[in-house]
């Protein structure tokens, strides 16, 4: 007889007796043991009713009654860890979610990819440069970008700059939730104001004028920031890929009203799709905590795959626990989601369907750079639309790499940035990502396609009244 998926006692250290792929190899063991002991004894960043709160808010998006906006960074940096770099990143997401709440009428669970997003995955352990070999960089939680060996070379102290990064971070982005910055009616002042400079404007115009209308009918009726808290202030969480598991476990605690562990580092941490193996060690530590999870589902994933990580994640078929981040490249979403969507469904299993279009649709330019073409990024969006509608299972969220920031590093949108655009702003640690205008655009593109969605939804309940 087979082993039982979850055989065996889990611990926030099982992961260490499993096989496990990108890891960094540090030279100095005592070292790196010095700094998850240090870790260990430092205070949470994230707390465990937090994540409950969280996983109730997806639970109801896994019913349809919600939107995941799910943005951020490809790989924080240490260099550029500003005040202003954090409050344009969070300003940004806001107006997507005021467009997306509008158009699907449902509320918009925001969490960013930030406060934690410092590793990376390597499609190779090394690279080369003029004949030159170097450990890849793997994100500023383990080693440098430069290219030299004082840089590329693992070190474990990284990790404590990670942690008080993301604290600081963590503590700003509480204030801005909490303390008037997010007032929607300056939020819905920030999107018109990038209406009235995009070339995009007559086409958003609608949605934006909806709103206006909405929030004066609103203030005729009494009701204004003044005195309705939940116009000023908003919840706001966090994310990353449970990469590095030696300091995922020094910083998982145990919920002193539940008894059951959570990883602090963050409130809602992922498998990334190299490291999504049934029997491995990412598996192995995240089936053991508590927090909402996600899974990256690239094209190489099976059916059988995919029914055994949810049986190895979710158990109890909890809705809200488990979010299918759905990564397959524009030209792919079709020949690959049906079936996984259909599947889940016979299998009766709760999960958000999220989808990825950004990390199967980069290209290089022939420039050299590494870029995301806008049109492929929506184009996944709509397939993904389309196959969740066809398959009557509701588009629960979007997951995209994404900045406050006016770069040059995907092109397309309608503010074009071409090719040869891309060197003038091209600020990226890792992947390119969306730019501030890029981002709201397809947040503005994705509400007409929910708007759309919900309006021939009303019209199909009536015809069959």
């Amino acid at each position: 007889m087979a082993e039982p998926l979850n055989a065996g006692k889990w611990s926030p250290s099982s992961w260490r007796s499993k096989p496990i792929l990108q890891v960094p190899d540090y030279p100095d063991q005592a070292a790196l043991e010095k700094v998850e002991e240090t870790l260990s004894s430092f205070p949470p960043l994230v707390f465990a009713g937090e994540a409950r709160d969280l996983k109730a808010r997806l639970g109801r998006v896994a019913v349809g009654d919600g939107f995941l906006l799910q943005g951020g960074d490809c790989a924080e940096s240490f260099s550029e860890h500003h005040a202003d770099n954090i409050r344009d990143f969070f300003k940004v997401m806001l107006q997507m979610a005021v467009v997306l709440t509008y158009a699907g009428s449902v509320p918009v669970v925001k969490v960013g990819r930030i406060a934690g997003q410092f590793a990376k995955p390597r499609s190779a352990p090394m690279e080369a440069i003029d004949g030159v070999e170097l450990p890849s960089y793997r994100g500023d939680i383990i080693n440098g970008i430069d290219f030299n060996e004082a840089e590329r070379l693992p070190d474990p102290r990284r990790q404590l700059k990670a942690y008080r990064q993301s604290a600081a971070t963590l503590n700003l982005l509480r204030a801005f939730a909490q303390g008037g910055f997010a007032n929607l009616e300056q939020v819905h002042n920030w999107t018109l104001n990038f209406l009235e400079n995009s070339p995009a404007a007559e086409r958003f115009e609608e949605i934006a004028t909806r709103i206006t209308e909405t929030l004066d009918f609103m203030k005729a009726c009494g009701i204004n920031s003044d005195n309705t808290r939940q116009l000023t202030a908003t919840n706001f969480f966090t994310s990353h890929e449970a990469l590095l598991l030696g300091y995922e476990q020094a910083l998982t605690r145990i919920d002193s009203t539940t008894g059951e562990s959570y990883a602090t580092s963050g409130h809602f941490i992922w498998i990334g799709d190299r490291t999504r193996q049934v029997d491995h060690a990412h598996v192995e530590y995240v089936r053991g905590i508590k927090n909402p999870v996600g899974l990256k589902c690239g094209p190489s994933i099976t059916d059988d795959d995919l029914m055994r990580l949810i049986d190895k994640l979710n158990p109890e078929n909890e809705a809200g626990r488990l979010t299918l981040i759905c990564r397959f490249g524009a030209e792919q979403v079709k020949e690959h989601l049906p079936r996984l969507v259909r599947k889940v469904q016979a299998e009766g299993r709760k999960v958000v369907w999220s989808c990825d279009p950004m990390h199967g649709n980069t290209i290089k330019a022939a420039t050299g750079y590494k870029t995301r073409p806008f049109d492929l990024v929506l184009s996944e969006v709509e397939s993904f639309f389309d196959v969740c509608q066809a398959e009557r299972v509701h588009a629960g969220g979007v997951h995209v790499e994404m900045t406050g920031q006016n770069v040059t590093e995907c092109i397309g949108g309608s503010n074009t940035v071409k090719e040869a655009d891309l060197s003038a702003r091209y600020h990226t640690h890792c992947d390119p990502r969306l730019n501030a205008d890029q981002a709201l655009e397809l947040a503005f593109l994705i509400a007409e396609r929910m708007k759309r969605d919900r309006n021939g939804q009303a019209v199909s309940e009536v015809k069959s009244a």
